[in-house]
């Protein structure tokens, strides 16, 4: 979880989320309603106990089609109730109505003339129970809620991003720094950081050198990982090794670095969100834009009417670094992890380009109620940001926490 909160001042409603799917539900904000006419069928679909890549494998073997055919805007997590808009083509309504999947329901089918593509929604809205909180916790949610809904929300990637052990960014950065054996030990784990007693014993086997008993012992599902190991067993070097995981985990460290470095640079800008400085480059909420701010004063007043933010990178080659003391702000952190955007510019399909990111979303749609013992809040965010930036503030939880892995994405 955050080092520091924006609300720090304020204290939190602790207590716990996602005791079950439906304490964390998700709705998509659709960018844009389906039209009625065309070759691709959307279906608004609630789903429980599902990735969207488990819904979508299901979905394309009932309905005969294939899986890289179906379309969706998010990645939605399994330990929640979701809705989202999946497409699918060449299927009629009625096909896709009766279908009768586990954990899954139609809720309508409607046609539109183009395949659904990843980012086309506008945010997600969330109602999340939270459950064993603190005496006050209802005041203390309110008080929170007011200053999000005022200053905006830390658009932090949060714990979410680096995975199941908290250190998938630093199998990315060892990766970008060409330390090949170093991201090998990182993606095996540390023992001290696994729970699974058969995986802990691998990773053990691992860190003392015995490739064989670390074979043995990593559970059957590392697929991934045990022709890693086996690679490296029968005598190809590290990077050999390393690059015959899948490219998109790669891409998904690589990722999950960036993620890390964005998170840094939002620590660093916390008692500022909203205020500009002289250079930064400024983030137009209505469409995603940059400008270079020359004249802060001049900008402040779209800042504190939120239509616009400063921003950070998320770094990559392509990427362009604000000026004056942002950008030495933004070049420090990269000259300390020795590193310079044109090493994001890798070979065999893994360059990041970089974009934009602002350092502060809106909160809407907010409010807070007490239902019995629990607490349960409701917020809407814009697309690409988590819902544990806003829960974190409220509730303040634990550095340890491990409630707080794996919050979906809005």
């Amino acid at each position: 979880m955050a080092d520091r909160f924006l609300t720090e001042r304020l204290p939190g409603t602790g207590g716990r989320i996602k005791v079950c799917a439906e304490d964390f539900r998700v709705e998509e904000i659709p960018l844009y309603p389906p039209c009625g006419e065309g070759e691709h069928l959307y279906l608004e679909i609630e789903k429980t106990g599902l990735t969207t890549l488990d819904l979508l494998q299901k979905l394309a073997r009932a309905l005969g089609v294939r899986e890289r055919e179906l379309g969706y805007a998010g990645l939605k997590d399994a330990r929640a109730t979701t809705r989202q808009t999946i497409s699918v083509p060449g299927v009629s309504p009625e096909q896709a109505l009766a279908l009768d999947i586990p954990g899954v329901r139609i809720l309508a089918a409607c046609r539109h003339r183009n395949k659904l593509r990843t980012g086309h929604l506008a945010g997600n809205r969330f109602a999340v129970r939270i459950r064993q909180v603190h005496p006050g916790a209802l005041e203390r949610a309110f008080d929170i809620l007011h200053v999000l809904a005022d200053l905006g929300v830390p658009n932090r990637f949060g714990p979410q991003r680096y995975g199941v052990l908290g250190n998938s960014h630093l199998v990315g950065r060892a990766l970008l720094q060409g330390d090949y054996p170093e991201a090998i030990r990182q993606v095996i784990g540390s023992p001290q950081t696994i729970t699974d007693p058969r995986w802990r014993q691998a990773a053990t086997a691992f860190a003392g050198g015995d490739l064989d008993g670390a074979l043995a012992a990593l559970p059957g599902r590392f697929r991934d990982e045990r022709r890693m190991l086996h690679l490296l067993r029968d005598g190809a070097s590290p990077r050999e090794a390393l690059f015959c995981l899948p490219r998109k985990l790669l891409r998904l460290y690589l990722s999950a670095f960036q993620s890390h470095l964005f998170d840094r640079l939002v620590t660093m800008r916390l008692d500022s969100l909203g205020t500009l400085w002289p250079g930064d480059l400024a983030y137009k909420h209505a469409n995603g834009a940059c400008f270079t701010v020359a004249d802060p004063a001049r900008e402040q007043p779209r800042a504190d009417a939120f239509e616009i933010s400063p921003s950070a990178p998320l770094f990559g080659f392509k990427v362009t670094l604000a000026g004056g003391r942002v950008g030495i702000l933004e070049q420090a952190l990269l000259d300390k992890e020795k590193l310079d955007l044109a090493d994001f510019r890798l070979g065999d399909g893994l360059a990041m380009e970089g974009e934009r990111r602002p350092l502060r979303v809106p909160l809407a749609d907010c409010s807070a109620r007490l239902e019995g013992d629990d607490l349960l809040v409701q917020f809407a965010l814009p697309r690409g940001s988590f819902a544990t930036g806003v829960l974190g503030e409220v509730m303040k939880p634990s550095p340890e926490d491990p409630n707080f892995a794996a919050c979906p994405m809005a």
